[in-house]
């Protein structure tokens, strides 16, 4: 295979608890030994969390000048909130530091707060993320204050973006937590034990701009709802033109590049 001039755009289907960088530093390895150069770019288009599935555009050569153009299209996920408890990352990369509640999270109440966040809005993205402030990444700030057992709340540190909430549906509801990841089990990302739990999940379909936050989406439910939430599963299964019906393993990439080797 051949390197074409105008590069190439892979929708990778990425694994459950591996980061984004992972997944370049993979198909990079890869690339480069199968088309025999050096200095080749490899880059994506809009980062996944770990614990995240789904779409990651990855570019490769030329196509990496057009990754920005492509973070700015819209997304949709099918996420997992679930109620009951909140984490300081806002998702399960971090164990539970809260319980509450969940006698009032039911079907129509949930519907009825779901509107409310349908269009543009003001939005603060966690800290635990890689927003940078003064040229540091703000997960850096939240790993400093989680090692000292200091509570990792925003406090001012970020200041929200404007985003923009297309759609937003409720799929279904039960309690517990689904089983909705694959796992490899080559992940580097621990995943809290969070059993045991009278837990409330809500598997929601979001259509968003550039730059929402589905586990910041997850925080504000829950507090819009009178009790805690987070991030319990997230899949992007479209990122603009592309759905999760293109996506590719990563295994299926690595077999590709490892063809005429």
């Amino acid at each position: 295979m051949e390197l074409p001039e105008e590069g190439i755009i892979l929708p990778i289907d990425k694994p459950y608890r591996w980061t984004s960088a992972d997944v370049i530093r993979k198909v990079k390895y890869a690339a480069v030994r199968h088309f025999g150069r050096k200095n080749l770019k490899v880059g994506h288009a809009g980062t996944l969390d770990p614990l995240a599935t789904g779409i990651l555009l990855v570019c490769i050569g030329k196509a990496t000048k057009k990754a920005e153009e492509l973070q700015r299209h819209e997304k949709e996920y099918v996420a997992g909130v679930t109620f009951g408890a909140t984490t300081p990352s806002y998702d399960l990369e971090k164990d539970i530091d809260r319980e509450y509640p969940v006698d009032g999270i039911t079907v129509d109440a949930l519907e009825k707060v779901l509107k409310g966040f349908v269009g543009e809005q003001m939005q603060v993205a966690p800290l635990f993320s890689a927003k940078s402030v003064d040229g540091v990444r703000a997960y850096e700030t939240a790993r400093k204050l989680f090692r000292q057992g200091l509570p990792v709340e925003d406090q001012g540190i970020l200041t929200a973006s404007r985003i923009n909430i297309y759609e937003i549906e409720l799929l279904s509801m039960s309690e517990g937590i689904p089983k909705t990841q694959k796992d490899d089990g080559k992940g580097r990302i621990r995943v809290a034990d969070i059993s045991g739990r009278k837990l409330v999940t809500a598997m929601i379909r979001v259509r968003c701009s550039k730059g929402t936050y589905i586990r910041a989406l997850a925080r504000d439910l829950g507090e819009a709802m009178g009790s805690g939430a987070f991030l319990s599963s997230l899949r992007r299964t479209k990122n603009g033109d592309f759905n999760i019906e293109d996506a590719i393993s990563l295994d299926k990439v690595m077999e590709l590049f490892s063809e005429n080797l």
